[in-house]
């Protein structure tokens, strides 16, 4: 057992994590309107969805890896159509005021709403597969694999409690304004990641 499979795990998982994307923007958004607790539920989500990955490609369970990739048209489009739907709900919200935490939705569905979509992302297998391999741990299983496996998860989950920490304490200076506009331009931005993860599965349909 090599102990510092687990270090490498953690620097991948937050590099991984810290990416700016649609996640981020979400849990951003979350953070903003409901608190660091819902914000923080929604990256457990992502930490856990990045651990799966990077256990699929550590373990070598190459059965359901080739399952995913090969589903990747329909898993993009899921996805995309979850995206679309998050996106115009952001967009279309109007908070009369800075959510208190008694008026938060239910904490699961902001780690289950969060984990299905990164969870619809195969390509984040392969770049799992990629980089472990690099590594030599590629369907070498046992203590090295649970190690770096754990390793992406903490690393991950790092980067959501430094990011929603810092949110948190820009919360108390939004303004109900301020974060209706916060919704229009997460909404706006996840609408267009939603339109373009459609188009480039149907366009995968024809090539």
């Amino acid at each position: 057992m090599d102990p510092s499979r687990f270090g490498q795990g953690l620097v991948l998982g937050f590099t991984i994590a810290a990416a700016v994307g649609p996640i981020s923007l979400l849990v951003m958004r979350r953070t903003l309107a409901h608190g660091q607790v819902y914000g923080l539920a929604s990256g457990m989500g992502v930490a856990t969805a990045d651990a799966a990955y990077g256990a699929l490609a550590a373990f070598g369970l190459t059965a359901i890896t080739s399952v995913l990739v090969g589903a990747r048209v329909a898993l993009a489009l899921i996805g995309g159509a979850f995206m679309l739907y998050l996106g115009w709900k952001t967009f279309t919200s109007r908070p009369t005021q800075v959510a208190e935490a008694t008026d938060r939705p239910g904490l699961i569905g902001a780690f289950a709403s969060i984990f299905g979509l990164t969870i619809t992302n195969p390509s984040t297998i392969l770049s799992f597969a990629a980089i472990f391999a690099g590594l030599g741990v590629v369907g070498s299983g046992g203590a090295d694999a649970a190690l770096l496996t754990l390793g992406v998860f903490c690393g991950s989950g790092l980067w959501w409690v430094i990011l929603t920490t810092a949110f948190k304490l820009l919360r108390t200076r939004v303004t109900v304004r301020g974060l209706v506009w916060a919704n229009r331009i997460s909404g706006l931005v996840l609408l267009g990641f939603g339109v373009a993860a459609i188009v480039t599965a149907f366009i995968a349909t024809m090539g």
